[in-house]
């Protein structure tokens, strides 16, 4: 917060979340957005370069504003999304030759038995934030998606991929994964990526939802856990 003799003048919203790479955890922190009244506009990019100076943070920006841009990367940000492809996965089988079943992660699902306690509570967690959180089996083992419902263009009801271990998991196992969403309503899946993906049936849309980042790690597509899309549907 900038503070000028009592009064709040300006402020950063910031959401940390403490993250494994790999065998390594790491903390990162969704730069939701900011504020400074017009007439201290002069100290905002003292004030903003204060709230992301920490060197073992990765800092992302998963909803920049298209007037922000020069600024983000002013900032030292680096684009790593560059759009979304919308998926139909019903549509696809899928590489996985056993037949998955679905369910939805909750307190005491005997599936969540099967992956670490971290993911089960990251399933918890997002279900509390109005997200599908879903554990698929397949011959494989257990694995964790977590989606939030959308609506595409304004008219079309679909989900975006907030969670997963890897995209190449959601691809091998789209076909009863899609089915089970667009059993629910929503037969779209919105994914970051930088082209389509091979797989899946859809469509790539350029320039859409663009993502930055600065800091150790770059953010990797499949991930949006504990940010504001995730928490906020923003």
């Amino acid at each position: 917060m900038l503070d000028a003799g009592g009064a709040a003048v300006g402020a950063v919203l910031l959401i940390f979340s403490n993250v494994r790479v790999g065998d390594t955890a790491t903390i990162r922190c969704n730069v939701s957005s900011w504020f400074v009244a017009p007439e201290f506009r002069s100290f905002g990019s003292l004030f903003v370069s204060k709230a992301l100076s920490r060197k073992n943070v990765t800092y992302f920006n998963v909803t920049p504003a298209p007037h922000t841009l020069p600024l983000v990367r002013a900032q030292g940000y680096s684009q790593y999304n560059k759009g979304v492809f919308v998926a139909a996965p019903a549509l696809s089988r899928g590489s996985d030759a056993a037949r998955a079943t679905v369910a939805i992660a909750r307190a005491g699902d005997r599936s969540a038995a099967a992956i670490e306690a971290s993911e089960h509570e990251l399933l918890l967690d997002h279900a509390g934030y109005g997200c599908t959180s879903v554990l698929c089996t397949a011959a494989d083992g257990v694995h964790p998606f977590v989606f939030r419902p959308r609506v595409f263009k304004g008219i079309i009801p679909c989900v975006q991929l907030v969670y997963c271990r890897a995209v190449d998991d959601f691809v091998r196992l789209s076909g009863p994964i899609g089915r089970f969403l667009a059993m629910r309503g929503r037969p779209l899946v919105v994914i970051d990526g930088n082209g389509p993906v091979a797989g899946l049936t859809g469509k790539y849309f350029e320039g859409k939802m663009p993502k930055y980042f600065k800091g150790p790690d770059q953010p990797r597509f499949g991930d949006l856990a504990y940010t504001e899309t995730a928490m906020f549907g923003v």
